[in-house]
C-alpha cells in the first residue's frame, strides 16, 4: 500500500473479515495499519495504539493460560507468556493475516528487511489489538486474540524452559561458571523501549539479543547462546 492511500472498500472488508470484526470507526484500522513514516497528512499513525495493543494482548494471553494451564506454576506460565507475546510470535500473526499488503510505510521503511521488519510486522499486530479493543471492546478484542493465539498456545513446545534458567545450569555443569548478562543499549521512546543485552559465558562466544525490556532481552541472549551451542534446537529461519 502507497503512503498515500488508505485502505480500499474491498481490502477493508477482506481484512475485517481476517479480524473477525466490522469496525464502526473506519480510521481507527486505518491508523491501526499506518507507520510513522509515512506521513499522513491527516489521521494518526500506530504508535500509541502499539502502546494500549501490547497491553491489551498480555492481559488476554495470561487469562488463557490461567485458564488453559490449571496446575502450572508461575514459572511455567511466565515462560509460556513470554514466547506468546513475542515479537516472532506476534510477527508470525501478521504474516498469517498478510498484513504487510496494508500497512502504509514511507520509503526509508520499505527498505527494511529481517529483524527490524519483523518488528514492524509485529507492531502493527498490537496496535491492531487496540484498534480492536477501542472499537469494539474488551470482549471483541478477545475474540480476535484466541482466534489467532489460542492454538499456539497449546503447544507442546509453548512450554519450553526458561532460557536463563537452563544456560545457567549448563554453563555450570560444562564450565563451572556463571553467565553474565551487560546492557549494552538502550533506545527508543520511554513507553516502548528497546534493550540491547549481552551474554557471557567464559571459554565461549557471547550472544546478543535485543527486545523491549531487559528481562526480555536477556531471554533472546540465553536462547541464542543455547541454539548455538546445540543445547535447544535452533528455531526455525523468520522472515
Amino acid at each position: 500500500m502507497s503512503k498515500a492511500q488508505t485502505l480500499s472498500a474491498a481490502d477493508r472488508a477482506k481484512l475485517e473479515g481476517l479480524i473477525g470484526h466490522d469496525f464502526a470507526e473506519k480510521e481507527r484500522l486505518d491508523s491501526a495499519l499506518t507507520h510513522a513514516s509515512a506521513r499522513t497528512e491527516k489521521g494518526g499513525n500506530y504508535e500509541r495504539l502499539e502502546f494500549l495493543g501490547d497491553r491489551v494482548l498480555g492481559l488476554c494471553i495470561a487469562e488463557l493460560l490461567f485458564r488453559t494451564f490449571g496446575t502450572a506454576g508461575e514459572g511455567e506460565l511466565s515462560v509460556r507468556l513470554n514466547q506468546l507475546v513475542s515479537a516472532e510470535t506476534c510477527a508470525a500473526v501478521a504474516d498469517e493475516l498478510n498484513l504487510h499488503l496494508y500497512i502504509r510505510t514511507g520509503a526509508d521503511v520499505k527498505k527494511l528487511t529481517g529483524k527490524r521488519m519483523m518488528n514492524v510486522r509485529a507492531d502493527v499486530v498490537e496496535s491492531l489489538i487496540a484498534a480492536i479493543y477501542l472499537d469494539g471492546g474488551l470482549e471483541v478484542a478477545r475474540r480476535f486474540i484466541l482466534r489467532y493465539w489460542q492454538g499456539r498456545a497449546v503447544r507442546a513446545d509453548g512450554a519450553k524452559r526458561d532460557a536463563k534458567t537452563e544456560l545457567q545450569e549448563w554453563s555450570h555443569a560444562k564450565f563451572g561458571v556463571t553467565p553474565i548478562y551487560r546492557v549494552d543499549e538502550r533506545s527508543g521512546p520511554d513507553h516502548d523501549p528497546r534493550f540491547k543485552v549481552t551474554v557471557e559465558v567464559a571459554g565461549i562466544k557471547p550472544e546478543t539479543g535485543v527486545e523491549r525490556s531487559k528481562r526480555a532481552a536477556e531471554q533472546v541472549a540465553a536462547t541464542k547462546m543455547l541454539e548455538r551451542e546445540g543445547i535447544w534446537q535452533q528455531s526455525p529461519a523468520g522472515n
